[in-house]
């Protein structure tokens, strides 16, 4: 039960630092929560109505606190102009064959979004299908997929406005060129699932309140015929019984099954199939456990072949009859593999490309369509793969990126293994002036956690090296070596950028992910604590130049660590972070994440336990905190901003030291997903001359 009470405010009286930067004053009030007994008070609850004047204002005088503090910075600029230089580098994604034609993506470099091309044969000159650089005059409507109509003549394309989750969706004559009329809004987390002359998308009822804020429930499907307004959309899925689940749905390329997902309430989903080609069918269950996860990659006459982790936590493919489609009559095809985690899984060419994780690493096999395995596919090395091609047609292509290279494409024979160079990007570095290392340390309760460490060569272990750490933590998803041109700058100047591959992914399975979850996500900040001490005791760098950054679930994994180990870190970047664990679920779509972190609602152990690492609940008047910059942006509808709003105004409350305690609020702008390159490289300007602002040297 939620109340408010008066209570007095010198529980988080100032300290400190105000005498150093004359931080803002934020609108408190005198709001008490109380859980199963206990009141904990939330002073600055004002700061949730991100739209109130008072707010409005608040944000912008710490917007120009922040931009004034980092205008001082010498290097900045320099930084910025060395970011633009190594993210201008073509980029060219791995062709896709579709009725005769290969559609591909490219950037010139530093185009806010890549265009989307088609050309007859792969490696010549293509034709523009759309740019979507000029759905917007400032780069804030971002193109979130595409998709083909079955008989080649559409493609539908989704949109967000600036990094919304909110979808809208259009359509695009391919023989004409023309925008149709059909226009799609309040649509959310949906492609376009084409069936006949339209297709099928998920939706929310329109909000009634501001677009982006507000609680997402009872998630429908409908479908839209080409050609008619969305008022006469049919709805076709819905189940107000569970208002806090996701529904979406698929078909195979025959058009015969559809696939309806049941998602959002544990850390996997239901799954039940239709036969389209029977009038008034009905969905036929084809699993009882939600915990666990079931995609289907193809199918072949009545065949179904199914990715899963069912009695298998690393992962296995399965296959399943249409007669008989329930899980109890499913068969093994590719079973599980020993030390290796199922990444990836698709039918190309007749054949099942399987890729794996082997200590995060990217590994990869090949089978035929009966599970026997015809051989490995030999990568490059170290780094993350991804494969693309479709069921029926025999080109297949990879895309292999590690830390220190952008991806590269390579087209892979599948009748004799080989790999050939398809496209190499032309950078303004050189790749070869750094290394990237696999090593493994322990966390403390003994558990043995992976970390890539990426430097130049020669590098001396002085204790001294300014060393970036980055992670994430939670949700099955794998910290795998990858590139981002971001890192360069730091790394040409010395840095060393560890990567560890905490509990809570998905590296080695479900097993590691339900090892960071819940009532055991401390293992989590345990394990990015643990990596630091040992860059410390390896001799890479001391206290005094480690810096850690994350983003989302990143941002509470900072925001815990910087919390509980303040001690420890130089300078801390927490971005678009959890911060207010207890009542993260009561904002947009945050009740979906129940399943890794639980809710302050669910009994007064979890209440006990989520507060007692809340970022926001567990800072401290008169603790020295390291220097930090808080990131968020006012269109954040997945994290809402006010996670970040009231952990910078308590944290400035609360520092007792020198060390600047700053936010950065993008505008126009969200939770990270198709923010313009110029934003991009705005940002990490500023990040960057943070982090070496505030090493001992203040150089770059």
């Amino acid at each position: 039960m939620n109340k408010t009470l008066p209570v007095a405010l010198s529980i988080l009286a100032l300290a400190g630092c105000r005498q150093a930067l004359n931080y803002p004053e934020a609108m408190k009030d005198n709001t008490v929560d109380e859980y199963f007994g206990v009141q904990v008070a939330d002073p600055y609850r004002p700061l949730e109505d991100d739209n109130s004047p008072a707010t409005l204002a608040w944000t912008e005088q710490e917007n120009a606190l922040t931009q004034a503090y980092l205008a001082k910075i010498p290097f900045r600029s320099k930084i910025h102009k060395r970011l633009g230089e190594v993210w201008n580098y073509e980029r060219i994604s791995a062709p896709v064959k579709h009725h005769g034609k290969y559609w591909y993506t490219r950037n010139d470099g530093l185009q806010n979004q890549s265009v989307l091309y088609v050309t007859v044969a792969p490696g010549t000159p293509g034709r523009v299908v759309l740019d979507p650089n000029t759905l917007s005059d400032d780069g804030t409507v971002a193109l979130t997929g595409s998709s083909i109509s079955k008989d080649g003549r559409y493609l539908a394309y989704t949109i967000s406005r600036s990094g919304s989750d909110w979808t809208e969706i259009y359509v695009k004559d391919l023989e004409t060129g023309n925008l149709l009329d059909d226009h799609i809004l309040w649509a959310k987390f949906t492609g376009a699932s084409w069936y006949g002359d339209g297709f099928f998308y998920s939706a929310y009822d329109a909000p009634s309140e501001h677009a982006y804020s507000g609680k997402n429930e009872v998630h429908k499907i409908y479908y839209h015929k080409i050609g008619t307004p969305q008022s006469e959309d049919r709805l076709y899925f819905s189940n107000p019984g569970e208002p806090l689940r996701f529904y979406t749905c698929d078909l195979n390329d025959e058009q015969t099954l559809m696939f309806l997902y049941e998602d959002g309430m544990g850390n996997g989903n239901l799954l039940y199939v239709k036969d389209m080609r029977k009038p008034g069918s009905a969905f036929v269950k084809m699993v009882d456990d939600y915990q666990l996860q079931y995609r289907p990659i193809g199918t072949e006459g009545e065949k179904i072949y199914i990715y899963t982790n069912y009695q298998a936590p690393l992962g296995k493919v399965m296959v399943a009859d249409l007669a008989n489609p329930h899980i109890t009559a499913w068969k093994d095809l590719i079973p599980e593999k020993e030390n290796a985690t199922i990444d990836g899984v698709s039918i190309i060419g007749g054949k099942i490309v399987v890729s794996y994780l082997a200590d995060a690493c990217s590994r990869a096999s090949l089978y035929g369509l009966d599970g026997v395995k015809i051989r490995d596919i030999e990568l490059p090395g170290i780094g993350t793969v991804g494969f693309a091609g479709v069921q029926d047609e025999p080109d297949c292509y990879y895309s292999f990126t590690s830390v220190e290279r952008p991806a590269t494409v390579y087209r892979y024979d599948l009748e004799t293994g080989e790999s050939t160079l398809y496209v190499k990007p032309e950078l303004a570095f050189n790749p070869d002036d750094f290394v990237t290392e696999e090593i493994f340390y322990t966390s403390k309760d003994g558990t043995r956690v992976p970390m890539f460490i990426t430097h130049k060569k020669g590098l001396r272990l002085n204790g001294k090296n300014p060393t970036l750490i980055y992670g994430y933590g939670g949700f099955n998803i794998s910290m795998t070596p990858a590139f981002s041109p971001r890192r360069i700058p730091f790394l040409e100047k010395g840095g060393v950028y560890a990567q560890p591959s905490i509990r809570g992914g998905a590296e080695y399975g479900e097993q590691w992910h339900l090892a960071g979850t819940k009532m055991r996500k401390q293992n989590v900040f345990d394990d990015f604590i643990a990596a630091a001490e040992w860059l410390i005791d390896a001799g890479y760098t001391d206290k005094e130049h480690t810096a850690i950054m994350g983003g989302s679930n990143g941002g509470l994994l900072v925001g815990a660590c910087m919390t509980q180990r303040p001690d420890l870190y130089r300078v801390a970047i927490a971005q678009v972070g959890v911060m207010d664990m207890l009542r993260y679920h009561k904002f947009t779509i945050g009740w979906n994440w129940a399943s890794d972190y639980g809710t302050s609602e669910d009994s007064p152990e979890m209440f006990e336990y989520l507060r007692g690492y809340s970022p926001l609940h567990n800072l401290r008047p008169g603790t020295v905190y390291p220097a930090t910059l808080v990131t968020t942006a006012d269109h954040d509808d997945r994290v809402v901003p006010a996670h970040s709003f009231k952990f910078a105004a308590t944290l400035q409350d609360c520092q007792a030291g020198d060390a600047p305690c700053l936010i950065r609020i993008d505008t126009k702008a969200g939770h990270g997903g198709g923010k313009p390159v110029s934003k991009q490289i705005d940002e990490y300007a500023d990040i960057f001359s943070f982090l070496f602002w505030n090493m001992p040297e203040k150089k770059y």
